[in-house]
């Protein structure tokens, strides 16, 4: 349909779309989302949405599933795939029960799905759960067919919800076919089903659902994400993601008055600690660090708000939560944990033993040689001596940065993981290190200590502290990282940055700013990029660990270039960083 004739024609059609959804669902009081967009492109499409929509509200307890996906994504899955598997089971839930009372919805879902595939088919093979998607409706359209023994397995599933009428049936099958098909691990890391169930109302309430939403308001945060979850599992086509430079021009950029910016300080102190450092060093490192990309940006540095508390808020209860779930899962695997450690320490143990070797040269002074003494008179060469020389071993020092933004918290406890065992194998060897986090908050980058460079072994535990909020500016925190390593007095200096390859930071602007460029997408990664090619220059070594999804190996790649690690299972972590680390050991022999 032409824009003219939709837009002629729009209140007719939300019309039709709204008696659709009341005539199925029997409820004209049923508060409508009406998708009138996807008419223009199928009215098939729409119109079959508004099916769904009816009667899914008719047959199930759409506020009970809402409530479901959202503590599911409280405890960090990944929303777009959650979604879309939601549609699918929602799909095969209701539409034989529709039918069944209404045979003409089956012309409509035949021909909605005949548009999808004719619309969408080259970006539904890119993804096995668009795969599945795409299996399901060549069977409505063309009768059965042959297809893949995975896919098979979780269509065959779907088709187990055609005659169900519990919701919590409905419940389980989406559960069970994410931590199947998109995080083998969930279950693992955060329990069963069960666990996110108990998830409560004040827990949800509390919890910051800004880093999803657009709006501002903390009270209505939470409802309107559960609006926007229960309106989405009733859509026909796959949720798909915003091209990289549509996001990247819709990066929110977040307009404070003077009174706001005056609060900010204290708003940041009361949900991540009090600073360490004093005002004045804070104002001299923002001067000297707080340049081109990132002027008008602030550094914050804290040792976290469970250790420099203001007052107990939501903030500091879902740190208390993040430590406890992180401890959790590491006493599930810490038996493979110990493993990684003393693997890495075994292997920078032998590095360093090499550079502990003594090796003997001839030289000036030392023990004399009794064979080179007719050189006496008779020669210029004064080497008659010989001497021990021994590398001394702690000439290095490292620095952990972590990635603690809101992208990492459906791997937050590996990623906590992680951190530990590199800590654990430099303590074991006796190399000084310092592992910080650093998330963006407003203009804020907010650097999070976990251990000094010094502390004691005792330390490291307080890695699990780690939890993900917010945004990151990989390009400042590495800046600020290496500045650090600057001022240690050994030799030989190494940055191992832990991130997902994708920085992306909300821009604020205080008044009379710069008004810096939105920090995400492709000028992101270039400015991160050449942070890291600045600090190489430096003479620091960088390693990128990279932990984040296959579509963004790019980024990472183009940041750390040959110098990155992909870590796609815990089980080989200590092998691929412990081969870089021996690596920096050997090559300053």
């Amino acid at each position: 349909m032409k824009q003219e004739e939709f837009e002629e024609n729009q209140y007719e059609i939300e019309n039709r779309i709204r008696n659709l959804c009341w005539t199925i669902s029997g409820d004209y009081s049923l508060n409508l989302k009406l998708d009138t967009a996807s008419y223009q492109k199928s009215p098939y499409i729409s119109l079959y949405d508004a099916v769904k929509q009816g009667a899914f509200s008719k047959y199930f307890d759409r506020e009970a599933f809402g409530l479901y996906l959202v503590k599911k994504l409280y405890y960090g899955a990944d929303e777009q795939p959650l979604t879309n598997l939601a549609q699918l089971c929602v799909d095969s839930a209701i539409y034989r029960k529709v039918i069944r009372e209404r045979k003409g919805v089956q012309e409509i879902r035949k021909k909605a799905f005949e548009d999808i595939m004719e619309y969408d088919f080259s970006r539904l093979v890119s993804s096995f759960i668009g795969q599945i998607r795409l299996a399901v409706m060549q069977e409505a359209v063309r009768g059965p067919a042959m297809m893949q023994e995975r896919i098979g397995k979780a269509v065959k599933r779907l088709k187990s919800l055609e005659e169900t009428w519990d919701t919590m049936e409905l419940i389980r099958v989406v559960d069970e076919l994410y931590n199947w098909l998109v995080d083998p691990h969930f279950e693992i890391n955060h329990g069963p089903l069960e666990k996110v169930l108990a998830v409560t109302m004040e827990d949800l309430k509390e919890f910051n659902w800004r880093d999803y939403l657009e709006e501002e308001a903390l009270e209505e945060d939470f409802n309107q994400y559960l609006s926007r979850m229960s309106d989405a599992v009733t859509r026909t086509q796959e949720q798909e993601k915003e091209p990289e430079k549509k996001r990247q021009n819709q990066i929110r950029k977040v307009l404070v008055d003077e009174e706001a910016a005056a609060k900010m300080y204290s708003y940041i102190e009361l949900n991540y600690g009090r600073s360490y450092l004093s005002q004045g060093e804070q104002e001299r490192l923002n001067r000297s660090l707080c340049r081109g990309a990132h002027a008008d940006c602030s550094l914050y540095f804290t040792d976290g708000i469970l250790s420099n508390m203001v007052r107990r808020n939501y903030q500091s209860e879902y740190a208390r939560r993040a430590k406890s779930e992180n401890l959790k899962v590491y006493g599930h695997n810490m038996r493979v944990t110990k493993r990684n450690i003393e693997l890495l320490s075994d292997a920078l143990r032998r590095s360093l033993m090499v550079r502990s070797e003594r090796e003997t040269v001839r030289s000036e002074y030392g023990v004399i040689v009794p064979s080179r003494l007719w050189k006496v008179g008779r020669s210029q060469d004064k080497k008659l001596f010989e001497r021990d020389l021994k590398r001394d071993q702690s000439d290095f020092v490292v620095h952990v940065l972590i990635d603690a933004s809101g992208s990492q918290r459906s791997r937050q406890s590996l990623v906590a993981l992680q951190g530990y065992i590199i800590s654990e194998a430099l303590s074991n060897v006796g190399i000084p290190h310092r592992v910080m986090g650093f998330c963006t908050f407003w203009d804020y980058t907010v650097m999070q200590r976990y251990r000094d460079y010094d502390d004691p072994k005792e330390a490291n535990k307080r890695i699990f502290e780690f939890h993900a909020s917010s945004n990151n500016r990989d390009g400042l925190a590495v800046r600020t990282a290496a500045a650090s390593l600057q001022m240690r007095q050994e030799e030989n200096k190494i940055l191992i940055v832990l991130s997902d390859g994708r920085p992306n930071d909300i821009i604020v602007n205080r008044p009379n700013s710069k008004n810096p460029m939105a920090y995400s997408g492709d000028y992101a990664v270039r400015d991160t990029a050449s942070e890291v090619r600045k600090i190489r220059a430096m003479g620091i070594s960088v390693l990128g660990v990279f932990a984040g999804e296959e579509q963004d190996l790019q980024a990472e790649r183009r940041i750390f270039g040959r110098d990155f690690a992909y870590i796609r299972n815990i089980m080989n972590f200590s092998s691929v960083v412990g081969l870089y680390l021996r690596r920096q050991l050997d090559d300053t022999l």
